[in-house]
């Protein structure tokens, strides 16, 4: 029997837990399957989203490859797929004492900016693929804390610094124009600018990585997806890769918390749960409200829900029930797969959420933290 939304938050012993759907994340690996086998395209797991073993063992059974940003993630990447995997590397952070374990761990790096190729192209090795991340210029992100092609970006080096003649040794070419976008517009035209100014040089690449940021979750939404991979493929032979994280494990996450005091100021009910925006940073970054399974948007009663840290700002927003919110309550924030469990943290000395995976017939309990895990990071 599958579980319904409104069981998630009774599935955790106790709380805070941050719990994975596998049967959601099973849901978007299918259509990555379809686009796979209808356009030849790879996919790679972009980690940085969510790094924990369990999804990465589970996307292995689909995706070619991970995405990585790092050296700890690289390291973990070719634990969890044991070297059969592509692993591609693009970080602006690239540091000299590190190279040298990277280039030799992943498959391949796409190199930030000219000046960081030409600092580690003597380094380079004849075993994995050097690319370069360009900057299309083209923004179709309203908001500049997610447009990587936003003004003085530090992301790619811009077309316009390009000429149509690539660098002598570039393989391949990476770009990212996109965040939480169900349509491939946007990177259609990204792909006819690329093609405009690079025609010749495609040619003469191994492959081109598309980055990520689309969401998709039924066949006709990956349709364009899989024509313009499908394009690219015959007009220019090269291997296409994409790289999604929160359009894989974004709407598989979900954070059940408690409401642990409960009082009125000024009027309004204000619910404490014992969770915070320590367990999902993007709220206070993005000053986000996230989603609520429990509410209802035309019931009688309202609370702010806060979180239970000394941070004034430490507040999920407002919501709506359709009965008064109690002590003991539990409630449920959904679509948090992504960038809230690796981003999270023990400020005010609160522990992390216990780390639960589930589908239609098994829940596990997978992660559990402790004092001794907190005092290790601070014992000096």
């Amino acid at each position: 029997m599958l579980v319904q939304a409104h069981e998630i938050k009774d599935i955790p012993q106790s709380t805070p837990a941050f719990l994975i759907d596998k049967d959601k994340v099973s849901q978007t690996l299918h259509y990555l399957r379809l686009l796979k086998q209808r356009s030849q395209c790879k996919v790679l797991f972009s980690i940085k989203s969510l790094p924990l073993t369990a999804v990465m063992k589970q996307t292995l059974t689909v995706v070619d490859g991970f995405s990585v940003s790092s050296l700890f993630e690289l390291r973990l990447a070719r634990e969890v797929a044991s070297g059969r995997a592509d692993l591609h590397v693009t970080t602006p952070g690239l540091k000299v004492d590190e190279f040298d374990a990277l280039a030799t761990l992943s498959t391949a790096i796409s190199f930030n900016s000219l000046e960081q190729y030409r600092q580690f192209k003597p380094f380079l090795k004849e075993d994995f693929s050097p690319g370069l991340r360009v900057n299309p210029e083209l923004s179709f992100v309203e908001d500049n804390r997610y447009d990587p092609c936003r003004a003085f970006s530090k992301l790619g080096v811009p077309l316009s610094q390009l000429s149509a003649q690539l660098p002598e040794g570039i393989e391949g070419l990476h770009f990212h124009t996109l965040f939480g976008s169900h349509s491939f517009q946007p990177l259609q035209q990204t792909m006819a600018k690329i093609e405009a100014q690079f025609s010749a040089s495609l040619r003469a690449l191994k492959w081109i990585n598309l980055g990520g940021g689309y969401l998709f979750d039924s066949e006709e939404q990956i349709a364009p997806l899989i024509d313009l991979v499908t394009q690219i493929k015959r007009q220019y032979a090269l291997d296409v890769f994409i790289e999604p994280g929160n359009g894989i494990v974004g709407a598989a996450g979900f954070l059940v918390a408690t409401v642990i005091d409960c009082f009125l100021r000024e009027g309004k009910t204000v619910a404490v749960l014992d969770t915070s925006v320590n367990h999902n940073p993007e709220v206070f970054e993005y000053q986000r409200k996230p989603l609520l399974i429990e509410e209802v948007l035309t019931g009688e009663h309202s609370a702010i829900l806060v979180g239970c840290t000394c941070l004034a700002g430490d507040i999920f927003g407002e919501y709506r029930f359709n009965k008064p919110i109690n002590v003991g309550d539990r409630v449920t924030f959904s679509h948090v797969g992504a960038y809230s469990l690796i981003k999270s943290n023990r400020f005010n000395g609160y522990n992390f959420p216990d780390i639960y995976t589930f589908d239609d017939s098994t829940v596990r309990k997978i992660k559990t933290y402790d004092y001794a895990h907190y005092r290790e990071q601070w014992l000096t």
